[in-house]
């Protein structure tokens, strides 16, 4: 296939923010008193391009996919815990699933590459390119074809879901490691900063996948490009993710990043779109090393720093209300002049 992606215009339009601007300095109170919560309603103005911004349909969107690199140890648990989890992201039972209920949050989850056949039933595509990717550390994760397909598959899901926000979530043993890689390839960082305990590798651990990770850079030393990169060290949930990102920044969808896994899909897009990024809010900085590396190489600035790292779209579910509040703030806040309160005298 040929992969036609999104044109990503530039949403910069200084007259708009400058109006936005003028709007949150004239509201009930000091001078930016309201700090970085200013900040965020201005960055979701001009994503909505719009002075009295409103996110509508929320859609929080998990996608699923097995690692071949997984067998080399790289993750504290089995690959099956990845379809034993979507199980328990349908069944309600997963720390998004409760999120998702509590902030109005609609879930969907995506069977991206998962070594499992699932039952049909409501709140899960199956938009499966292989059970799970090829081992890294052998050849590539996957084919340029399978990388294509499954970009493609993340466009057409985001061009089915109503809504004017998407939420990134992720699940798949092993996904760390590869996110590690993508990172270490296209922002230049050396492997040891990029890569954490993933699930909870101990001290031994994560110097075996270290040391794991470099032999699979130097495997694919020529692996230099975002598609390049990406379907040597996969993998098929982040390739889909790519895809939502572009179709999401193409339709100016408000894009609320989660962690390390989903930041690399960003990273990804970013390559191969580079306005994309003027579209996404960094939800939190995970306690995963890389992830601060990563948001610095995006130029984002995380709301939430609650060292967490457990990935499924938990941190964008979190910072949800700080945008909800953000849009309200410009909308409903009154100034000074409507609510006949005096400014100051200077």
């Amino acid at each position: 296939m040929t992969l036609e992606l999104p044109t990503v215009e530039s949403i910069d339009d200084p007259a708009l923010a400058g109006r936005l601007q003028h709007l949150l300095d004239h509201k009930t109170k000091p001078l930016g008193a309201l700090g970085r919560l200013e900040a965020l309603a201005l960055r979701l103005g001009l994503i909505l391009g719009s002075e009295a911004p409103a996110l509508t349909a929320p859609q929080m969107l998990v996608c699923a996919g097995d690692h071949g690199l997984a067998a080399r140890g790289v993750s504290a648990y089995p690959s099956d815990v990845t379809w034993q989890m979507v199980e328990n992201f349908l069944a309600g039972g997963a720390a998004v699933s409760v999120l998702a209920r509590q902030h109005g949050l609609a879930l969907t989850v995506v069977d991206c590459g998962v070594r499992h056949d699932f039952e049909a039933r409501e709140g899960l595509l199956v938009r499966r390119i292989a059970f799970g990717t090829a081992d890294a550390s052998a050849g590539p994760a996957m084919s340029l074809a399978q990388c294509e397909r499954a970009i493609a598959n993340g466009m057409a899901l985001v061009r089915e879901l109503p809504g004017n926000a998407l939420l990134l979530g992720e699940m798949g043993i092993g996904n760390s490691s590869a996110a590690s890689l993508l990172l270490a390839r296209l922002a230049g960082q050396d492997i040891d900063a990029c890569t954490g305990s993933g699930t909870g590798l101990d001290a031994a651990g994560r110097a075996r996948k270290r040391a794991l990770l470099r032999e699979v850079l130097a495997v694919h030393a020529d692996a230099a490009t975002p598609l390049a990169a990406l379907s040597a060290f996969g993998g098929f949930e982040i390739a889909t993710l790519v895809g939502t990102v572009l179709q999401a920044a193409e339709e100016r969808r408000v894009i609320v990043v989660d962690g390390f896994i989903a930041s690399t899909a960003v990273l990804v897009a970013q390559g191969l779109r580079p306005r994309v990024v003027q579209r996404c809010v960094a939800a939190h900085e995970s306690a995963e090393p890389g992830h601060r590396l990563l948001l610095a190489a995006l130029g984002l600035e995380p709301l939430l720093k609650l060292d967490m790292r457990l990935g499924e779209g938990s941190g964008a579910a979190l910072a949800w209300p700080l945008l909800e509040s953000a849009c309200r703030i410009l909308r409903e806040m009154a100034s000074f002049e409507s609510a006949g309160v005096s400014q100051r005298g200077d």
